[in-house]
């Protein structure tokens, strides 16, 4: 109703303009007086309705999708590759949810540990694009990369990883 009422005026306004020489002299005046009301009005509008949306309904604890907790490492191996610095990862992804999962995210830390003290060297995270339908294990593979000096290889290398991030699809 609003917008029947803008065009009326608009047109309005152009039919006067275009009849009457002394009202086109005024027409921009009133154009930009009717566009600065108009903005203003919808502006107005857009804070109240905004103003008036209901807060989200709280999520239960453990939503009802894929969680990082559902899916196992097995079999992980680390193999140094060509590149000194670049480290080649192998396992198997367990999935124990009824739902598909799509991929997730590797986060390695690689620590150096010759004779029982730990040095941090660095972490990296890969992507991994598996799909394990739910209840089977699938194999991946990733390369890593950490930020050691050349010459420097760790010497007694120990590995920590997690899975940091998960996302899954219902069966079909």
């Amino acid at each position: 109703m609003l917008w029947l009422i803008v065009l009326l005026v608009a047109v309005a306004i152009v039919y006067l303009a275009a009849r009457y020489s002394r009202f086109r002299n005024r027409a921009e005046l009133v154009l930009s007086i009717a566009v600065a009301l108009g903005l203003t009005v919808a502006f107005v509008i857009w804070l109240s309705e905004r103003g008036n949306q209901q807060a989200p309904v709280p999520e239960p604890s453990r939503p009802a999708g894929l969680a990082t907790e559902d899916i196992a490492l097995e079999g992980m191996t680390f193999e140094r590759n060509q590149s000194k610095r670049s480290y080649r990862v192998r396992g198997t992804a367990h999935n124990r949810s009824a739902l598909s999962l799509e991929y997730f995210r590797l986060t390695v830390t690689l620590e150096d540990c010759p004779g029982g003290t730990c040095e941090r060297i660095g972490d990296d995270t890969a992507l991994i694009l598996v799909r394990v339908p739910g209840g089977q294990s699938r194999p991946f593979e990733t390369f890593l990369t950490f930020p050691f000096r050349e010459g420097e290889p760790p010497t007694a290398p120990k590995w920590t990883y997690e899975v940091s991030q998960v996302r899954g699809a219902a069966t079909r």
